[in-house]
């Protein structure tokens, strides 16, 4: 027995409506230009609406699974359990090997500034994760999810049914809505783009901090180097080293015959001590190495100034 479906008599309506249009008995239903342009507009702003949204998830959640982990905590009507970002939990490794390794130590101290660093950049993404997804990817799926579901079935509506004007109407209405859809979603652009821009600006200042901290620590390393240096050269030949094994004497240091360069300085540096000599972007200085000296650092001078300077905030020039 042939079951009844209300699509097979859709059809059969259809047929018989383009049949009798045919045999001139019945009266053409046509959309005018107007609303056919608004629906084409409509449709563009759902096909665009849609690539964007779906590339933004993969923007703020790389990982399918956490992203359908996610779709499903929502169809269910579920909070997400929240989720540590990568810079926090790097920046808990860290600190909880620095705890290890001792943090008086050098490498254990430099772990704990650096591991503290990575987690205020964690907590900087999680924060432009989450306004992210409130400002920008919910009015995105509030369209995809309600206006254009509302279009579309008041569209098959207007084709279908016999109340052509009153679902002309509601249908009209909600396609001139399209332009101040527009409007809403450049504003959620806007600030989309302005979260981003000031999570970048976040971690480019906490990066800052930390290059600066890292470049006035001393190199436990190359200390214990120049002390056995200092030492064996006085035993073995009575002589002494040009570098002294706790404060380096910059008003004994000369520049070597060859070897001294030019350097473009790449930020601002204070000077930690009368040893080091404070630095100003985009100016040139004079550099050189002396024997002993940690390879990290450099002898600057600038004038009738000289001192010590971080190796990481010079750009060398040949």
């Amino acid at each position: 027995m042939l079951r009844y479906h209300p699509r097979l008599e859709f059809v059969l309506s259809a047929v018989s409506q383009f049949t009798e249009e045919k045999l001139g008995q019945a009266e053409k239903t046509e959309l005018d230009a107007h609303f056919e342009n608004l629906m084409s507009r409509a449709d563009c702003t759902k096909n665009w609406t849609e690539k964007i949204y779906r590339q933004t998830e993969v923007l703020l959640q790389p990982n399918p699974s956490a992203r359908i982990e996610e779709f499903l905590y929502e169809k269910l009507d579920r909070k997400a359990p929240s989720r540590i970002t990568n810079g926090e939990l790097l920046g808990q490794y860290m600190q909880d090997a620095a705890k290890e390794f001792g943090p008086g130590t050098p490498y254990g101290s430099t772990l704990i500034q650096v591991g503290e660093c990575e987690r205020r950049l964690g907590a900087a993404e999680r924060e432009f994760l989450q306004t992210s997804a409130i400002s920008f990817l919910t009015p995105l799926r509030n369209f995809l999810e309600g206006d254009w579901k509302t279009i579309s079935a008041e569209h098959e509506l207007r084709v279908a049914q016999t109340e052509f004007d009153r679902q002309a109407e509601v249908t009209r209405l909600l396609l001139e809505g399209i332009s101040s859809t527009h409007v809403n979603h450049l504003r959620c652009l806007h600030e989309f783009v302005e979260a981003q821009a000031a999570y970048y600006k976040q971690c480019h200042f906490h990066m800052q901090e930390l290059q600066k901290e890292l470049g006035r620590l001393p190199n436990a390393f190359a200390l214990n180097s120049t002390h056995s240096m200092a030492a064996a050269g006085s035993a073995a030949e009575g002589i002494s080293s040009p570098v002294e094994t706790d404060t380096l004497k910059i008003e004994e240091v000369q520049a070597p015959a060859t070897g001294t360069r030019k350097a473009k300085v790449l930020y601002d540096y204070d000077a930690a001590d009368s040893s080091e000599l404070s630095l100003l972007a985009d100016e040139l200085i004079t550099v050189y190495t002396v024997p002993g000296m940690d390879s990290d650092w450099l002898i600057g001078e600038r004038g009738n100034q000289k001192g010590k300077v971080p190796v990481t905030y010079l750009e060398l020039l040949s």
